[in-house]
């Protein structure tokens, strides 16, 4: 077997390519041939500052939490995976023993590990051993790049659930990058009826446009309040829910102006760990601001959603790399004049 060669962060701006040891699975695991992983706003934040919200890097980790790959061993206890099998590799590891995890809300377990998020190593790497229980098997129409990217449409979907979006919804996404697109994609996929959504760049408008965004806002310096009835007018309605993607306090505030009362505002993005926002103005309005912490007992649907045809996923892969010019793909994914969607790192020579 050859080396494992990984991708790993020593610093804000520190990253390096290096040869780490394979990790053999236990009873419960299984090892990946790890294929594609996609590069998040998170692993961008942990490059250039060295942190992401409260996270802090504070010794080398190995990048990369959207991932897929192939069983090449599994533990003695595996029963539900072969080798060669394809997955997507979930990756947040909970207790699965606390009330929490008990509950189903095994996302917000205080115990959880997850890839990527300090000091957990990630997967963006030739071979990760992972726990087979959260490794999902991708049927045979789904590609190993669309396995990667169930990560961020799992994101979608949670958010989706938690916003109640239905059958005649009405929808505004403040934010048009990778996260803000599956969001407009799922909510389409579950029968909103209007989906418009905000951004600053005109390159991303045009893509949700591409994508069925039935209103696309080019968000300019006004006020929050002109903003949202700007909002309002274009949409032909307030919002029943608000998803906000942008890490925008501004966004976020808009949001809440915009959404109708008795509405809900979902929070994906995160823009300062205090933001200042009119809250009064949505306890009046009985308007419900909901957060999201990456999500649970979604990756099952976001498949089957890609495999049924219900949404298609794999246009949103705007750049390619291979591992061993992971450096360039986070360059080109920080960099807004790439013109950027999503960036895919392919590890499986």
């Amino acid at each position: 077997m050859e080396e494992n060669l990984s991708v790993v962060l020593h610093g804000k701006d520190d990253m390096r390519l290096e040869n780490k040891p394979i990790s053999p699975p236990g009873p419960s695991d299984v090892l990946l041939q790890v294929h594609s992983v996609g590069i998040c706003g998170s692993d961008i934040k942990y490059w250039t500052h060295g942190y992401c919200g409260r996270f802090v890097l504070e010794s080398p980790m190995v990048m990369g939490h959207e991932g897929s790959g192939t069983v090449i061993q599994i533990g003695k206890n595996v029963k539900d995976l072969k080798i060669g099998d394809r997955v997507a590799i979930e990756p947040g590891i909970p207790c699965r023993e606390c009330q929490l995890c008990k509950d189903g809300r095994y996302n917000i377990c205080i115990d959880v590990k997850f890839c990527a998020t300090p000091p957990v190593d990630g997967n963006l790497c030739r071979y990760y051993t992972h726990p087979a229980d959260f490794c999902h098997k991708l049927p045979p129409n789904v590609s190993l790049e669309e396995g990667a990217l169930i990560e961020p449409l799992s994101v979608a979907v949670y958010s989706c659930s938690r916003g109640n979006v239905g059958l005649g919804s009405n929808v505004l996404i403040c934010g048009a990058g990778p996260v803000g697109l599956l969001v407009l994609l799922t909510a389409k996929a579950m029968g909103a009826a209007t989906v418009a959504i905000t951004d600053i760049d005109e390159h991303r408008l045009s893509i949700a446009k591409e994508k069925g965004a039935d209103c696309v806002i080019m968000v300019e310096k006004t006020d929050n309040k002109q903003l949202a009835e700007r909002t309002v007018d274009i949409m032909g309605c307030s919002p029943d829910v608000v998803f906000e993607c942008s890490g925008s306090d501004d966004s976020l505030c808009m949001g809440i102006y915009a959404c109708k009362s008795g509405g809900c505002v979902v929070l994906i993005g995160r823009g300062s760990l205090e933001p200042t926002i009119p809250l009064v103005n949505a306890a009046v309005r009985e308007i419900d601001i909901k957060g999201i912490f990456r999500y649970a007992n979604c990756y099952a649907k976001a498949i089957s959603m890609v495999s049924s045809g219900a949404l298609e996923v794999s246009s949103l892969i705007s750049h390619r790399f291979d591992l061993t010019k992971s450096l360039d793909a986070f360059t080109t994914a920080n960099d807004r004049n790439s013109k950027a969607i999503k960036v895919i790192i392919n590890c499986d020579k």
